[in-house]
């Protein structure tokens, strides 16, 4: 369970990991959006990084984009997000790669939680190990 207390700002919890502060002012914590899109998108990643794994396909990083669009009409929601994941890997074919992201939207339990809410594209993209530097 995850208890919010009101304070100045906005509310605040404790997690396993630390504090966690929720505003809609950005510099007094994490509006409601940010955690919404980063929960999915790092839930989604991580999945992607198991799946990956279990697949025996060697790969050095996975970058996860998301873009968002919102309603400024209907309560400033999120009705669509555009997740790109770009895996630096050099033995991933496209097909397995393909295989990879279905499974990882099958497996994503904050994507299973919103799908019919929100709208949410997946693509992913290869890199070799020489695109990026660390």
């Amino acid at each position: 369970m995850l208890q919010y207390n009101m304070n100045k700002h906005g509310f605040q919890t404790s997690a396993e990991y630390g504090d966690l502060q929720v505003s809609n002012q950005g510099e007094h914590g994490y509006r409601p959006y940010e955690m919404m899109v980063s929960s999915i998108a790092g839930c989604s990643g991580l999945a992607l990084k198991k799946i990956l794994e279990k697949m025996r396909i060697t790969f050095s990083d996975i970058q996860v984009t998301a873009n968002i669009v919102r309603n400024p009409n209907v309560a400033n929601r999120i009705e669509k997000m555009y997740l790109t994941f770009t895996v630096i890997a050099t033995d991933a074919t496209d097909k397995k790669l393909e295989k990879a992201l279905e499974l990882t939207h099958k497996n994503c339990g904050m994507i299973q939680s919103v799908k019919d809410s929100i709208m949410i594209t997946e693509s992913i993209v290869k890199a070799g190990f020489n695109n990026y530097s660390n």
